[in-house]
């Protein structure tokens, strides 16, 4: 059996300012935007990997979600403890520069692991943990 992640899905809370970081500041696509309101979903993905989108959709977008979960999911995403997604990157410093600078909540400086990895890592304008790993 051979099995490759082609997309994974984020909670953002508003989505043009998710595209502000996602297109405009990480440099992603987009590869698809549809909906409107709060089914409006958005998929991005790196241009190097033409085959992995990430979708960013409104905190319980999916019909059927009660408004106390819809408010649980937003408390979560408030705290950083919902979405977390990891990248690789060439240089862990350079991206800590460009992200930085832009304003990204940062949870933690570049550091060296003990594994050898050095990496990095942010909130995203929803609070999504973003880590920057380079080997």
């Amino acid at each position: 059996m051979n099995l490759k992640v082609s997309s994974c899905a984020l909670a953002v809370r508003d989505l043009d300012e998710a595209l502000g970081f996602y297109r405009d500041l990480l440099g992603f696509e987009v590869r698809d935007d549809v909906g409107s309101g709060r089914t409006r979903a958005v998929s991005v993905g790196p241009p190097s990997q033409p085959d992995v989108q990430i979708l960013l959709e409104s905190p319980g977008a999916h019909p059927g979600v009660s408004p106390a979960d819809r408010q649980a999911i937003e408390d979560l995403m408030g705290n950083g403890m919902l979405g977390h997604l990891v990248f690789v990157t060439d240089d862990c410093d350079a991206t800590f520069e460009l992200i930085a600078a832009a304003g990204a909540e940062v949870m933690q400086e570049p550091i060296n692991r003990p594994d050898g990895v050095r990496d990095c890592a942010f909130l995203d304008p929803s609070g999504n943990m973003l880590r920057f790993t380079q080997p």
